[in-house]
């Protein structure tokens, strides 16, 4: 079956072609869960809530752009607006002079694994994790994430600089860590 028909058939709501769907996308949409959530747990919540979003919304899809871009998009929308809905993020005010005397850390710089970097994200609170993986991993301006999570620009960027000195200490633990053993 051609992508455009089973799109038409999860229109109807489908429950093969959801099937299919889900078979197809679920483990692709399930690391983009993992990225945004803080344990294994909730990213599991976090897809099947997803799933449930993409299934009602799944008419919206004006077939510009890529399937699957639209499936991510409505992944990280729905993870979002579970922790607007949780916990609303906080606006700190701007620390633009510290944003620029810190010294940057660049996630791509880091010669560890893929599950030790995944899982010093994953301990980042919330906000941090949120800001972090949308400016860093998504390649979302801090316009955007703001907008995206009701915070300021400033907020934003904050969060941003306050999570990567996070990652580079834990980072730095833990390979402190790993050669002492």
């Amino acid at each position: 079956m051609k992508l455009e028909e089973l799109i038409q058939e999860c229109c109807k709501q489908k429950i093969t072609a959801q099937s299919t769907v889900y078979q197809l996308y679920a483990d692709k949409l399930f690391a983009v869960c993992l990225k945004y959530s803080s344990n294994y747990q909730d990213a599991e919540d976090n897809l099947q809530d997803s799933f449930m979003t993409i299934f009602e919304k799944i008419k919206q899809y004006n077939h510009k752009g890529s399937f699957e871009g639209w499936l991510k998009r409505v992944t990280v929308n729905t993870v979002l607006q579970k922790y607007r809905v949780k916990s609303p993020l906080q606006n700190v005010s701007d620390f633009s002079d510290e944003l620029e005397t810190e010294e940057e850390f660049n996630i791509e710089d880091t010669s560890f694994n893929v599950d030790v970097l995944l899982g010093c994200i994953q301990q980042l609170p919330d906000q941090y994790r949120l800001v972090f993986n949308l400016y860093v991993l998504d390649d979302y301006a801090h316009k955007d994430i703001a907008e995206m999570l009701g915070i300021s620009v400033g907020t934003s960027k904050s969060n941003l600089s306050r999570a990567r000195k996070i990652l580079k200490d834990q980072l730095e633990m833990h390979q402190k860590t790993t050669v002492n053993d």
